[in-house]
């Protein structure tokens, strides 16, 4: 976030302590519920037939999370939520991931994305962006979180043997640098992806993503800055605790051990070193075959609430990115955008495309979370 009052010293310290020595987004607000998912919800609730479960289930509705704006006709949508926001009055906050890079999803194929490179993409996410300020800016007393991203730039790291991946590259960079740029409004807190542990935590990654970041944070320009990085978005990676056996030897094996890692790396290259953590699905370890599995994970349960009091200074929160019960791609294999991820052992199927409501699944998650909902 950036103050008026500070910008004549912004040129004069590093960028990182600025957004450092500014409070949290989530300081003394409430969390705005996105409609759209508490619809959600309470239709899955509608079609439950175990009484118990669906209960607990219905409990779900009063966690916030993320609105995901992974087409750009979904801005003005936002823009409702805004509105919805400002109208309730108080100190609000709403949350929100932009995820509508060109050529989206270089090294997967389930959530590929309505841009492409080749066809104009980069100017048509500068427009999308664009817009997403024009909402933003209509609503100055609601705190935004945005999201930028989800592992656009982790793919950078680790995937550039992908052609996809390569061709994308200067593309991802120079547009998450034009989000960047574009909104430094006094209301919106940025949250750069950064993966997660199983990812980008090893040690031959950890350096490069820490150098990355803070390249794509100096592209934004003089002044421009961000609260931090967002780490596990749609996994299933604890925050802490026991190492799940497929991510042997990570010695960054949890996402606390990776932001506490990660962070005076980050310091080191003038990047701020603030955290928001999803366990939206991290309630339950141990249930995958390799560490790189991702989708609808089979024995998946509900995590950690969202909450403030994380017990490290470095985490701002613990939110719900990924909304519970959507799914993280298709199992039918004649799709165009099937993943061989959602046809692995491990994944739950029969599940329907990325995005859409995946009842069955749902259901799971409410039964294994951890802690349960009553």
């Amino acid at each position: 976030m950036k103050f008026a009052v500070l910008t004549a010293l912004i040129a004069c310290v590093p960028t990182f302590i600025d957004a450092a020595s500014s409070r949290s987004p989530y300081d003394g607000a409430s969390v705005f519920l996105i409609p759209s998912y508490v619809s959600e919800v309470q239709a899955a609730v509608a079609n439950m037939t175990d009484s118990t479960l669906a209960a607990q289930a219905a409990l779900v509705e009063q966690v916030p999370i993320f609105f995901w704006m992974d087409v750009s006709t979904k801005v003005p949508t936002l823009g409702e939520y805004l509105a919805a926001a400002d109208a309730a009055g108080g100190t609000q906050v709403v949350q929100s991931v932009i995820y509508d890079l060109p050529d989206r999803d270089c090294a997967a194929e389930a959530s590929a994305g309505e841009f492409s490179i080749a066809d104009g993409g980069a100017a048509l996410y500068e427009a999308y962006i664009d817009s997403i300020v024009a909402q933003v800016e209509q609503y100055p007393n609601v705190r935004v979180v945005f999201i930028v991203e989800p592992d656009g730039l982790a793919n950078l790291v680790t995937n550039l043997s992908v052609p996809k991946c390569a061709n994308a590259a200067s593309t991802y960079k120079e547009l998450v640098s034009y989000a960047i740029a574009q909104l430094q409004q006094d209301n919106v807190w940025l949250y750069l992806d950064a993966g997660h542990s199983g990812w980008l935590g090893w040690p031959a990654n950890i350096t490069p993503a820490a150098q990355l970041f803070a390249s794509v944070l100096q592209g934004a320009g003089s002044g421009a800055t961000v609260r931090g990085l967002a780490t596990d978005v749609s996994n299933y990676n604890l925050l802490r605790g026991a190492e799940d056996p497929v991510q042997a030897p990570n010695p960054n094996y949890d996402e606390e051990l990776y932001i506490n890692a990660l962070a005076p790396l980050l310091q080191q290259n003038n990047f701020p070193s603030q955290f928001i953590v999803d366990q939206s699905r991290s309630g339950v370890s141990g249930i995958r075959t390799a560490e790189g599995d991702w989708c609808n994970v089979l024995g998946a349960g509900l995590g950690m609430r969202p909450t403030t009091d994380t017990g490290n200074t470095l985490i701002d929160s613990i939110v719900w990115v990924k909304p519970p019960g959507e799914s993280d791609g298709t199992s039918n294999s004649s799709s165009p955008r099937y993943d061989t991820h959602c046809g692995q052992s491990d994944a739950a199927q029969p599940a329907p495309e990325a995005g859409t409501w995946f009842q069955s699944y749902f259901e799971a998650l409410v039964q294994n979370a951890n802690p349960a909902f009553s």
